[in-house]
């Protein structure tokens, strides 16, 4: 079963945009987003309730994210949740971390959070079959969780080296971007493929 998903590239792009997921949510943010606060004169307790909230949105965002991947096109809903969360991510380094931008933050990131996953695991049972198709997501969760543990050790290598979260940040945001490229490209080879079958 995975050697035969391996030869065909809805794997790897699954693969790949479910990387910078886990490179961009617990990765970064999960680990580093308290430190981040902190280095910019954010009290501990209050960067935590930044985060609590987050977790709070977080849970709505899931929800309503896969009420929507059951409704609506989910590379659509792919690109403009890794869209969102590429924005997110860049501004935060220059939010200027005061009391309002930060709670506006961690609500708008917290719905996107794990926003990723309803739409990822769709398009995985739509290539694979729902037979096939959850075991497959176990190796693309993998690809995640890959993502996350190099986001969270680079950022501290990153920190502890010039100082500053700021260019991780960064990069994730650019990350995202990459993510939203890959699912367009992915989008035109299934209508290709729709297509070539139908001829």
């Amino acid at each position: 079963m995975l050697k035969s998903a391996t030869t065909q590239p809805a794997f790897w792009i699954l693969s790949a945009t479910f990387f910078i997921c886990g490179l961009s949510s617990t990765g970064i943010v999960g680990q580093h987003f308290i430190p981040f606060c902190a280095d910019n004169n954010v009290g501990i307790v209050a960067a935590s309730s930044y985060l609590a909230i987050m977790g709070i949105f977080n849970f709505i965002g899931t929800i309503g994210s896969g009420w929507l991947s059951d409704r609506f096109d989910n590379y659509k809903l792919l690109m403009w949740f890794y869209g969102l969360r590429a924005l997110s991510l860049i501004y935060l380094p220059f939010s200027g971390f005061e009391f309002f931008t930060l709670l506006l933050w961690a609500m708008f990131f917290g719905l996107d959070f794990i926003a990723t996953v309803p739409p990822t695991v769709k398009l995985t049972s739509k290539y694979f079959g729902t037979i096939n198709g959850p075991v497959l997501f176990g190796w693309i969760f993998a690809a995640h969780q890959m993502g996350s543990a190099i986001a969270a050790s680079s950022a501290g290598w990153s920190r502890d080296t010039i100082l500053t979260y700021m260019p991780s940040f960064v990069v994730a945001g650019l990350l995202s971007l990459l993510a939203v490229f890959l699912i367009i490209i992915f989008k035109k080879l299934d209508t290709s493929k729709m297509q070539s079958n139908a001829a």
